[in-house]
């Protein structure tokens, strides 16, 4: 399986709890065209890379099309086929142009939402190990419920792409 070189750095983004979206103080990750995804199977290889890497509670379909987050667990998401624009970070947040090869790294109480894709759109979804995802919509009671859970996620022990020394583990830090 081929994946981004040693020295790829993800991109960063910084989103704010918006009051709705709790979002997280640690960076919301994306690595473009990280995995080479131009196979008969491209689910297969991410499921392979992401599985490797410890993340292996996974999932196949593709990004809601309403505002929700997780606030038990953390996120990875790699795009197999397609592309779509996602809005990550809740309603004021950042909307984002990804497509197959991608892959977008969310920390727990991250907002995310599609806002279009492509007919062929597939994404592998996946959770380091811990607690079961929960879906939550963005309302006042589980902004507040969310506030005391997100603490309390553990840090994964690996990069869900680059592995143990990948930069998740360096930039994601509690503070």
């Amino acid at each position: 399986m081929s994946v981004v070189s040693e020295d790829h750095q993800p991109l960063t983004f910084d989103f704010v709890d918006d009051g709705l979206v709790p979002n997280s103080k640690m960076p919301f990750l994306v690595y473009k065209r990280a995995i080479d995804v131009d196979n008969d199977h491209p689910e297969k290889t991410i499921e392979g890379l992401f599985g490797a890497n410890g993340w292996g509670a996974m999932w196949r379909n593709g990004v809601y099309d309403y505002l929700h987050y997780h606030a038990t667990v953390h996120e990875v998401l790699g795009v197999a086929r397609g592309n779509a624009i996602v809005r990550f970070g809740g309603d004021n947040g950042t909307e984002l142009a990804i497509a197959a090869g991608d892959v977008a790294i969310l920390p727990a109480g991250t907002g995310h939402q599609c806002l279009s894709s492509s007919a062929d759109f597939s994404v592998v979804g996946a959770y380091p190990p811990g607690p079961p995802a929960e879906i939550t919509r963005a309302t006042p009671e589980n902004h507040a419920k969310a506030l005391k859970t997100i603490p309390n996620v553990k840090l994964p022990k690996a990069d869900p792409v680059m592995g143990t020394n990948g930069p998740l583990v360096k930039l994601w830090k509690r503070g």
